[in-house]
């Protein structure tokens, strides 16, 4: 396990409350984790463990919610979301990091502007064309930055889905995301037996909060929820561009 200061854990352990929280209850919210991990660990241990809490997050998730998606929304997503993945991975290999948090930074405040207009002149959800356009952004960010929660999020918001509906969808989504990164974190050395025992230590943090996100969820209403969401994604964006 990795020798940490009582700084680092004090900020992994926050990490780890926030994942199970931005599951469950709060999307968005894991723009803090990330901020947190990459804190207290290198940026190569903070990716590796933060992969393995936000899996474990996602099952709870998965597990809580699967009553509650909306499959139709999902289908419309899976071409544009593996066209941005492979558009996103050739944006990489000739991009600096610099570079690339300033465009996603500036993507999301883009469409943060997009879905406030569109609910400000109460306009319908997303037609199928918006709506691969919010795939293929998801796929884009994911791969560049690990940052298609906002993305998401905007593209549940502008579909205009209840809370409990919103979350099932997104975790079955991000479920599938993650998994989907984990052979490649293994192939390149990210995730090693040292990362794996320090997530294993805050794992019952995750479990604690996705319970209790799952608690809460119900009991936010939709408009505060929405507000939610939009101010997240606003602080995530913020955070890429400084």
């Amino acid at each position: 396990m990795p020798e940490l200061t009582a700084l680092s854990w004090a900020l992994v352990c926050a990490g780890a409350l926030i994942v199970g929280l931005s599951k469950t209850a709060v999307p968005g919210a894991g723009t803090l984790a990330v901020a947190a991990f990459a804190a207290a660990l290198d940026a190569r241990q903070s990716t590796a463990a933060l992969l393995v809490l936000l899996l474990v997050g996602d099952l709870f998730a998965v597990w809580m919610y699967r009553r509650d998606v909306d499959w139709a929304a999902l289908r419309r997503l899976v071409l544009p979301v593996l066209l941005g993945l492979m558009v996103g991975a050739g944006f990489l290999a000739v991009s600096s990091d610099a570079v690339v948090r300033r465009v996603i930074g500036v993507i999301l405040l883009g469409m943060l502007a997009l879905t406030l207009w569109r609910r400000r002149k109460d306009r319908p959800g997303p037609g199928r064309l918006a709506g691969m356009g919010y795939g293929w952004m998801g796929g884009f960010t994911t791969m560049v930055a690990n940052a298609a929660g906002p993305v998401m999020s905007m593209y549940l918001l502008a579909m205009r889905m209840p809370v409990t509906t919103f979350l099932g969808t997104a975790a079955y989504f991000f479920f599938a995301v993650n998994l989907s990164k984990l052979p490649f974190h293994i192939s390149i050395g990210l995730l090693t037996w040292e990362i794996l025992a320090l997530s294993a230590v805050l794992v019952p943090l995750v479990a604690g909060t996705a319970f209790f996100g799952r608690w809460l969820a119900p009991r936010i209403s939709q408009r505060l929820f929405d507000r939610l969401v939009l101010v997240l994604t606003a602080v995530g964006a913020v955070h890429l561009l400084v």
